[in-house]
């Protein structure tokens, strides 16, 4: 397997697949995200060990299946990719141009994307039929979740050996239509577009939102905190997507969204978003739900 993009979510899917017994290729141009994502995984497989979630083989045996590159070319025999970068379908189409002529012909080229037409993405390569989406929830080795996107070409084969990856990483499956957002995302963020909203109007504070929703639904995370967990950034180009992809404008980004991301508040990766996280004395409790 091989999975491209070395973040938070990249260095999850890799970990998942070495631990269980996948051989993985760890791609990214960025040798530093590798390094700190090579550290990441081999502190989370020790964790487990320690926690007694795995055997003393099972951790040695994941952390040899686990191999780092800087050159794409490495990729050239996996079974699967899994792409796991930037939330921008130009970047997504080159890179899977780039994939098509790499590796071999009867490898799946698979996306984490959480918005982007499938579709549009195997348009870029010569073999839609084995495209597909995998997308995982954040963070994937915790999360239980993963949505399949069939894009119009995805044949049948393709979803059943993504399907039984999945399951094999021991995560649910649910299945989507390659509708803007999916499943999860187009129910997600209109409600996480109309706590910005609620904010931005004054009916009450950050804190409040938050704890209605937490208390009142029996949600994990408020809104607004899960928003700064994603990433403002990411949370507003979904909504662009669902906008322009669903044609109504109910879905049109909140404006305190935008300006928060203009303003480079784009939640907890860079330390500020609806909170602030610079000050080790402030705290936002729940777990991750995406």
């Amino acid at each position: 397997m091989g999975v491209v993009g070395a973040g938070q979510m990249g260095a999850g899917i890799a970990q998942l697949a070495a631990v269980n017994g996948v051989d993985v290729w760890l791609y990214d141009l960025d040798s530093e995200a590798l390094t700190k994502a090579q550290k990441s995984i081999s502190n989370n497989i020790q964790r487990l060990l320690t926690k007694g979630q795995i055997s003393q083989a099972t951790s040695v045996d994941a952390v040899k299946r686990l191999r780092c590159s800087s050159r794409l070319e490495d990729l050239h025999s996996v079974d699967i990719v899994v792409e796991a970068i930037v939330e921008s379908e130009q970047v997504k189409k080159s890179l899977f141009a780039n994939l098509d002529k790499i590796v071999k012909s009867s490898a799946i080229l698979a996306s984490n994307t959480s918005s982007i037409s499938i579709t549009r993405l195997a348009s870029a390569t010569s073999r839609p039929s084995q495209v597909i989406g995998m997308h995982f929830m954040n963070p994937p080795p915790i999360m239980k979740l993963v949505e399949i996107i069939r894009g119009a070409d995805t044949s049948e084969d393709t979803y059943c050996a993504t399907k039984c990856l999945a399951e094999r990483f021991g995560k649910t499956v649910i299945c989507s239509q390659d509708y803007s957002g999916f499943i999860v995302n187009r129910i997600l963020m209109p409600m996480i577009n109309e706590a910005f909203h609620t904010l931005y109007t004054g009916v009450a504070t950050k804190e409040d939102i938050d704890t209605g929703m937490k208390l009142g639904t029996n949600h994990p995370m408020g809104p607004l905190e899960l928003a700064d967990f994603i990433g403002l950034d990411v949370c507003l180009s979904i909504m662009n997507v669902l906008q322009a992809g669903l044609g109504d404008d109910k879905y049109a980004p909140c404006p305190l969204l935008v300006q928060y991301v203009d303003a480079g508040r784009l939640g907890k990766k860079r330390g500020v978003g609806v909170y602030d996280y610079r000050n080790a004395a402030a705290k936002t409790g729940g777990s991750p739900r995406l």
